[in-house]
């Protein structure tokens, strides 16, 4: 396994506790849960030396299990609050998955549960796009619809009075005046141990940017699982593409 030589390390963070659906990382879609999907495609992922969950919650821990997921630790609740920043949950997990296994790892890879559109070849592609160069770090994106860009949101004052987010927007009367944005969409995130470690952060000085085509929903709400479903149901399931499996590198 490794990749160009290092040792990669994924780390899936699933806590128990949501505050906008009751176990949100046990919600399934077609059958199959958000925390068993990351199992699943990390099953593809021949260049990942151990993949691992994080999390407190027993139910969790055993849908990861059954799907690929080791789960060497249990997640202490000082880092299973909802205030909680994955560098820390990150940096935990990869410190105990070393203890458990006497491994050092170059790399982390968070993929998160919440992001059940990914395919095999996004991971990858990120991957390949970190090696490219003295990377900290690389995070996929996606670009911001024109209707979402920063400079079209408001805010509201005292007695409801209206305002610009940001006032440079009071002068945009076209969206061809507005310079392209882009926001995570959770698919993957690439960092190396002293970015993580030492920086104590996801992204360091050089952070790359991966820009992915297509639709990608970050579940929050039961509104978004209805919205992967549809999606799923027009462009085909994840799960039941059978991509060609790259090599380790």
């Amino acid at each position: 396994m490794t990749w160009q030589g290092q040792r990669v390390l994924a780390v899936c963070p699933a806590r128990g506790g949501s505050k906008g659906i009751k176990l949100k990382n046990l919600i399934e879609i077609n059958g199959v849960s958000l925390v068993a999907r990351v199992g699943h495609l990390c099953r593809q992922l021949p260049w990942l030396d151990r993949a691992v969950v994080s999390t407190d919650h027993p139910e969790v821990m055993a849908a990861a299990q059954s799907s690929g997921l080791d789960a060497p630790f249990t997640r202490p609740p000082e880092i299973s609050g909802d205030r909680i920043g994955d560098a820390d949950v990150l940096a935990h997990a990869l410190r105990a998955t070393e203890a458990d296994d006497g491994m050092h790892y170059d790399i982390v890879v968070m993929l998160q549960p919440t992001s059940p559109l990914r395919r095999v070849e996004h991971v990858t592609q990120t991957m390949t796009a970190f090696s490219d160069g003295e990377w900290d770090a690389a995070w996929t994106l996606s670009m911001t619809d024109s209707k979402s860009h920063p400079y079209k949101q408001l805010v509201l004052g005292e007695d409801e009075a209206l305002a610009f987010y940001d006032q440079a927007g009071a002068g945009v009367v076209a969206r061809q005046q507005l310079e392209p944005v882009y926001h995570r969409n959770g698919i993957a995130y690439v960092m190396t141990r002293p970015c993580l470690l030492e920086g104590g952060k996801i992204w360091g000085a050089r952070t790359r940017a991966v820009v992915v085509e297509g639709d990608f929903v970050s579940i929050d709400t039961m509104w978004d699982v209805d919205l992967v479903a549809y999606i799923m149901g027009r462009q085909g399931d994840p799960l039941d593409v059978d991509p060609q499996v790259p090599e380790a590198l």
